[in-house]
């Protein structure tokens, strides 16, 4: 599976739900994380974690659409990377499964899937 790079801008098929007045956002690793993103935007200044599923929820492997991988110029899903947004709190690290964010590593193409059902949680609860 292709992993996302160093740091790089991001290109949306679509705005993320929520954040459609953002303008442009940049991937960046976080040193001594491996899997492990900040998204970040500069305006307005917004910050969230992704973390790469294949690292960080091993076996999660949601159906991408046809149309998605075509959107983001990917002939098969095993090429794109898919990652997840991360909600850390005091208490406890979730993620959202129910929509992820599938991306083109070798262009930043990404969009966020939006899944349907109850197959995957808004916050499933991150283990160690």
């Amino acid at each position: 599976m292709s992993t996302a790079q160093d740091s790089r801008e991001l290109s949306f098929t679509a705005p993320m739900p929520g954040l459609e007045a953002s303008d442009g956002f940049a991937l960046r690793e976080i040193d001594g994380a491996p899997g492990l993103y900040a998204m970040e935007s500069a305006s307005p200044r917004i910050r969230m974690f992704l973390a790469e599923a294949a690292v960080y929820v091993p076996g999660y492997a949601p159906a991408i659409p046809r149309a998605t991988l075509e959107d983001l110029g990917l002939d098969r899903a095993e090429f794109a990377t898919t990652l997840v947004v991360v909600n850390p709190t005091p208490e406890r690290t979730t993620v959202n499964l129910a929509a992820p964010i599938v991306l083109n590593p070798e262009t930043g193409r990404c969009t966020q899937l939006l899944l349907d059902g109850k197959e995957y949680p808004l916050r499933a609860e991150l283990s160690a």
